[in-house]
């Protein structure tokens, strides 16, 4: 039995307003898809860009090398190649040239026929001051959800 893989970039959701989200298949080798399955990746530091024939691209996105990969192995940080429809391709480049936006990944996960996917999003950086409200209302979240504890067992 296989254990789930499910990598997530949890500094995402605080640090950007997700927009639009998309589930993009991966272009990999086979040392970079046994490292993923021992989940041995990262995502946190990771974002996507479009290149001169449109094609997206992960860059930054850390995969450790396989333990047991001979001369084959492969680099830990090299870009890889996002798998999308032509038309979701030409609407998130058109967004990203036009509208300022950004692309960044979200999670990376393992589907059951064994193929690598990764949720992208598009996504607006947030200011620091909608970042100070995001920590307010996580706060109060936590303190209410507290208060309605107690009183549940009284």
């Amino acid at each position: 039995m296989q254990k789930k893989i499910n990598i997530q970039n949890k500094k995402a959701r605080f640090e950007f307003e997700i927009l639009d989200q998309y589930t993009a298949g991966m272009v990999l080798t086979g040392t970079e898809i046994k490292s993923i399955r021992e989940s041995k990746a990262s995502i946190t530091e990771s974002f996507c860009e479009f290149n001169e024939q449109g094609e997206l691209f992960a860059v930054n996105m850390y995969i450790e090398e396989y333990l047991f990969g001979t001369h084959y192995n492969h680099k830990p940080r090299s870009t890889r190649k996002l798998l999308l429809n032509k038309k979701e391709l030409r609407k998130l480049n058109k967004q990203v040239k036009n509208v300022g936006l950004t692309i960044i990944p979200l999670k990376l996960f393992i589907t059951d026929k064994g193929f690598a996917k990764m949720v992208i999003a598009l996504a607006r950086g947030k200011k620091l001051y909608d970042k100070r409200d995001t920590l307010k209302d996580r706060d109060n979240k936590r303190d209410l959800d507290r208060v309605k504890k107690n009183f549940s067992n009284k």
